[in-house]
């Protein structure tokens, strides 16, 4: 099944991110127990192209094993998904990020969820410069 489409943009300012992104069920299929090749869900290289700039951070997370990371690690240079970080053996639950506001009101924590296996087709993010 795949996510509903977003009715409006992601309006994000023009000052350089930081991307906390899961990886499996997000980027990837999930894949139980690597049962299975890594594979890249729908939209994943597009989104990368048009959300993601130079001057910002992606930091990836999953629940994976360390023990994996070698290969996790090598799959993404493979499929070229740039990335800073890479913070594997993270607990199952929810993922929780806490950040100031900003004096100007612009909020600094932001969290898209979508379905496990969905991809990210149909997240559209607008820099906004009035941010």
């Amino acid at each position: 099944m795949r996510p509903p489409k977003p009715t409006e943009p992601l309006k994000l300012s023009g000052i350089p991110k930081t991307w906390f992104i899961d990886l499996d069920g997000t980027v990837v299929v999930h894949n139980p127990g690597l049962a299975n090749p890594d594979r890249l869900l729908p939209g994943v290289k597009e989104f990368w192209a048009k959300a993601i700039r130079q001057e910002d951070r992606v930091i990836l997370t999953t629940a994976r094993n360390a023990q994996y990371e070698a290969a996790t690690r090598a799959f993404l240079v493979a499929e070229d998904l740039r990335f800073d970080r890479l913070i594997m053996g993270l607990p199952t639950g929810e993922r929780i990020i806490v950040n100031d506001k900003k004096p100007s009101g612009l909020h600094t924590a932001i969290a898209i969820n979508v379905l496990r296996n969905g991809g990210l087709d149909g997240i559209e993010v607008k820099i906004d410069p009035g941010l």
